[in-house]
């Protein structure tokens, strides 16, 4: 009996860097990028629901969105790069739980989900919460990211992705890498620009 007690009350996860990360209460010193990386390649946007020989991954769509706002904003500086790259960091412990069922579920994920996302900026030297006009420079960058995504690999009209994204103006989805990588290969490509940002 009291092993089960002790199983049900179970919140963290075990990481492969050996780690042990409280999902309810997470500390900075419990994040490690090597672990974000691998779990972010794994978890596939969509649900899955892409065409290709591999999921399109949320580390895949990391990288997307960082180089989205990057060429909107060129003079973006490191950090904002860093909060792009990372704003979807939470998922590698949490999974990519499509907007509809979010909003569904409500306000119990997004508390868990904003804690995550403090101790991951936390460990970056991010603010716990970022600045508006960031926030919204970030959220534009996921939306065009989202709409290519959409229209190219998720069997969406340009009509319906519009609808739900906005359709963006002066960027094309063929200046961006949106064929599906393997999970090993866009797990070393968010490491080499999460390395390239966090060194300068």
């Amino acid at each position: 009996m009291p092993v089960r007690s002790a199983l049900k009350a179970r919140a963290w996860q075990r990481m492969l860097s050996g780690r042990r990360l409280d999902l309810l209460d997470p500390s900075p010193l419990d994040v490690e990028i090597t672990d974000i990386a691998h779990g972010l390649a794994r978890v596939a946007r969509w649900n899955g629901q892409t065409v290709g020989d591999h999921a399109f991954s949320v580390a895949q769509h990391s990288l997307l969105v960082e180089d989205i706002m990057s060429t909107l904003q060129p003079e973006a500086h490191d950090a904002i790069r860093l909060a792009a790259l990372l704003h979807d960091a939470p998922e590698y412990v949490i999974g990519d739980m499509i907007s509809p069922f979010k909003a569904a579920v409500g306000g119990d994920y997004k508390a868990v989900e904003h804690r995550l996302q403090t101790a991951i900026h936390l460990r970056f030297g991010l603010a716990p919460v970022l600045p508006a006009p960031v926030k919204t420079l970030i959220k534009r960058a996921d939306h065009i990211a989202a709409y290519f995504e959409a229209t190219q690999l998720a069997g969406f009209s340009e009509k319906e992705a519009a609808a739900f994204f906005g359709r963006p103006r002066g960027l094309s989805a063929d200046r961006f890498g949106l064929t599906p990588m393997p999970a090993l290969a866009v797990q070393e490509a968010f490491l080499q620009r999460h390395a390239a940002i966090w060194r300068n």
